[in-house]
């Protein structure tokens, strides 16, 4: 009997994907995503992390107004090269936490796979519906080696920085047109060159926009590579010297080619509402249910019990005194009581608020336990449970089954365009005209026969 080659089978599926094979409402979901990422990417101007890999990726581009990249760098303006427009557009879009997130596999899709496969698209002349087929292989991908990885893998690794490599070479080989051997060489190059460490979230350290940036380059670079006859390992997910090998104690290989073809991963995906670490939403959700409810003010709490799964104590306990606006999106105290106060985690309740006083107090009333029924429901569903203990004794209970932004709690196009104007605005990387001028032709890419820069130079 012959043993199921998986990895060769994941990147056949990349490499042979065609529109026609792609359901119209997943093509429509993908456009959504490409919006929504958008409005991520240019919340990363003046971010200093998102600032000091763009300006590396500047320097060493070597473009100037002279020489110009085939590729946009969108919160400069300026072009570059392919592999550093990936690279600064990847750190960019992940800083403001407002990116989509994946739950099964706890992936952050779209800032791991429109990065670089936008850049090979300006760089190669690529059509609208090509980018759109591209992110759909990149998603699929990624998703699937999120989800192989497992719960172990999660607890000491960034899986946007892992999976991350082979979504993105999954998206910039099929722009490259890879045959499927091509592709399989490209992941094994990508995989061999997964990195991505938790570590950081203790010291309030930059690495989480290296993650995304490395991912993103990296992929495209596997890409290119194997177009060029580079090979890479032929195993590399499920070898015994591979990812799962070195990375997960729990990966299970079957969820590498889980329904191909007829299952899409892309249209699980959710969008962030808050702009927090999507592990605090869902109790977010649950607490502003019980004060809108009970018409409740922050000063009749005591005590918020968060009922949450082990993913969430892996990734916001060590937060216990953010020291820095983005640390403060890793502690559920703090969403929880910006919620409390404001109604809203937006980007300019964490930037002019984390810190406040009344904020601090009743971040420490908040408190993580494991609960049996979220735990064993994560990473499929992403259950918000609270207790909300009154100043009067009383204890009320929230519960909320699918947050804003899940699936089955979506956004509109209209809280899209709306958020990602929104985002635009905050860290004014873009205008208002600029901003409507870019999304209108996003909403319609798929009617353009050559993909060009999306923001004016400057």
């Amino acid at each position: 009997m012959t043993t199921p080659h998986l990895s060769q089978e994941l990147a056949s599926f990349a490499s042979n994907l065609k529109a026609a094979d792609i359901p119209n409402d997943v093509m429509n979901r993908a456009e959504d995503l490409l919006v929504d990422w958008f409005g991520s990417a240019i919340a990363g101007k003046g971010s200093r992390p998102v600032e000091t890999i763009t300006q590396f990726a500047q320097n060493m581009g070597g473009f100037d107004a002279s020489h110009a990249g085939p590729a946009e760098i969108l919160v400069t303006r300026k072009t570059s090269s392919p592999f550093l427009a990936a690279m600064a557009n990847a750190a960019a879009s992940h800083v403001a936490e407002q990116d989509d997130v994946h739950n099964g596999s706890v992936f952050h899709p779209a800032t791991v796979v429109f990065p670089p496969a936008l850049a090979c698209a300006q760089a190669i002349g690529a059509s609208g519906e090509d980018l759109l087929v591209a992110a759909i292989a990149g998603y699929e991908v990624g998703i699937r080696v999120g989800e192989f990885l497992g719960r172990s893998h999660y607890k000491v690794f960034h899986t946007t920085g892992t999976a991350g490599t082979l979504a993105a070479a999954a998206a910039v080989g099929k722009l490259l047109k890879l045959n499927p051997k091509q592709m399989l060489h490209a992941f094994g190059s990508a995989g061999t060159q997964s990195a991505g460490l938790w570590e950081f979230l203790r010291d309030a350290a930059d690495s989480k926009q290296l993650h995304t940036a490395h991912a993103a380059a990296t992929g495209l670079m596997s890409a290119y590579l194997a177009h060029a006859g580079f090979t890479g390992a032929e195993h590399i997910l499920e070898g015994k010297q591979g990812l799962a090998a070195g990375m997960s104690s729990d990966s299970d290989p079957s969820k590498l080619t889980d329904r191909l073809g007829s299952r899409w991963a892309l249209a699980e995906t959710s969008f962030k509402y808050y702009a927090s670490c999507r592990h605090t939403h869902p109790a977010a959700d649950a607490l502003l249910q019980v004060m809108l409810t009970n018409k409740l003010v922050p000063s009749d709490i005591i005590k918020v019990d968060t009922l949450v799964h082990q993913g969430a104590i892996d990734v916001l306990g060590p937060v216990t005194d953010p020291a820095t606006v983005h640390q403060s999106k890793f502690s559920m105290g703090t969403v929880l009581a910006l919620v409390a106060h404001y109604q809203f985690a937006g980007l300019q309740e964490f930037d002019q608020h984390f810190h406040d006083e009344e904020i601090c107090v009743f971040r420490e009333r908040v408190f993580m336990t494991l609960d049996p029924e979220v735990d064993s429901s994560y990473p499929q569903r992403w259950i918000g449970k609270v207790k909300v203990h009154l100043k009067n004794g009383k204890i009320l209970d929230g519960r909320v089954d699918e947050p804003k932004g899940d699936p089955g709690n979506t956004l509109s196009r209209a809280e899209i365009t709306d958020k990602a104007m929104r985002l635009a605005a905050f860290s004014g990387g873009a205008s208002p005209i600029e901003m409507k001028k870019a999304i209108d032709l996003l909403w319609n890419i798929r009617n353009q026969a050559k993909i060009g820069f999306l923001l004016p130079p400057q």
